[in-house]
This record gives C-alpha cells, structure tokens and sequence, in this order.
C-alpha cells in the first residue's frame, strides 16, 4: 500500500475520529473504505449515463427485432 498525507477540514477530521472510535476502524481505513465506495458509483453513474443516452435508440425497428438482433449476428459469424 502507498501512504498518502491528505488535508482535511477540522470538522471533517473531528467527524472521522468520532465515527472510527464508534465503529472501531482507524481513519485510514474509512478513507479506504470511502474511497473504494466512491470509485464504485463512479463506476455506476458512468453506466446509467450511457443507458440514459441510448434509451429508445430501437424504436424506429419496424417488426420483430429479435430477428434483426440474429441477422446482425449472423455477419458477425462470417468473420
């Protein structure tokens, strides 16, 4: 692991202490923890975006679109 000093706000270092000694987790370890849930719904936010922006590109298919999904895979096939 690669230690790191970080600034942080009185009161935001006031509220880690507090919440570490309650749940018996050093202030490392919530930055870890905090980190790693942060990356994680960056992660999310980054796929909900791009189902946001590709919603309904399929409703111009006229017909059944299972088929057109098969067709489509089918060229793949002749690679």
């Amino acid at each position: 692991m690669i230690r790191s000093i970080i600034s942080i706000p009185a009161e935001d270092k006031k509220w880690l202490d507090s919440y570490g000694r309650r749940h018996k987790l050093s202030s490392a370890e919530l930055v870890r923890r905090a980190i790693k849930e942060y990356r994680g719904r960056a992660g999310r936010r980054d796929l909900q975006t791009v189902i946001r922006e590709t919603a309904g590109s399929w409703r111009s298919v006229k017909g059944d679109s299972q088929k057109l999904v098969d067709g489509l895979r089918q060229e793949w096939e002749r690679f």
